[in-house]
């Protein structure tokens, strides 16, 4: 079997697209694309951000940040929130078409289009290593995005990176259940 070496590099799949968003110093909502981050404790988040972002000079003065699951018919917005510079452009986040509702649980917008929202106090951010750790406090879920109570993965239609090929792609398919399929190999 033949193979292809791309060296040491940030290349896995899936890598979740997240739309990192926060309140500036005058309730402002800002957002931002993300896709270096997943779940690292129970009740825990990391991402990694660099220190020049808009996104963190703001969280550092809210302490708290909602991380929305980018979805496949908000993939030219979720992308252009990740091309824009919030530095420069104040009002991206009206200019991606998206709209926001304060969260009741952190000081930090939800974005009203993405239907997945997990709602996050900083626990640290390490300028150095550009590591952001957040506690999630809540995950909200819009009730469209459900069938029958459950959330539904065709509804949400969550995307994520290939960054292989620089391309976007929507999750869905199930091929198996966790905790179920690996039995007969019990």
């Amino acid at each position: 079997m033949a193979r292809k070496n791309f060296g040491a590099d940030a290349l896995s799949y899936p890598q979740p697209v997240w739309i990192i968003a926060t309140y500036d110093e005058n309730g402002v909502p800002d957002a931002m694309n993300a896709a270096w981050g997943g779940i690292s404790e129970e009740k825990e988040v990391s991402v990694c951000l660099s220190p020049g972002h808009k996104t963190c000079k703001n969280f550092a003065l809210t302490g708290a940040f909602t991380i929305s699951m980018a979805d496949a018919p908000h993939v030219a917005a979720c992308d252009y929130v990740g091309m824009a510079s919030g530095n420069k452009t104040p009002d991206k986040f009206a200019r991606a078409g998206f709209t926001a509702t304060k969260s009741a649980l952190v000081n930090a917008p939800i974005i009203n289009e993405l239907a997945v929202c997990m709602e996050c106090k900083v626990k640290s951010y390490d300028p150095e290593s550009c590591i952001l750790k957040g506690e999630i406090v809540n995950v909200s879920v819009d009730e469209a995005a459900m069938t029958d109570g459950k959330v539904d993965v065709a509804k949400v239609a969550p995307i994520c990176f290939d960054p292989f090929n620089r391309t976007y792609h929507v999750v869905g398919g199930q091929v198996g259940t966790a905790w179920g399929s690996g039995r007969a190999l019990l």
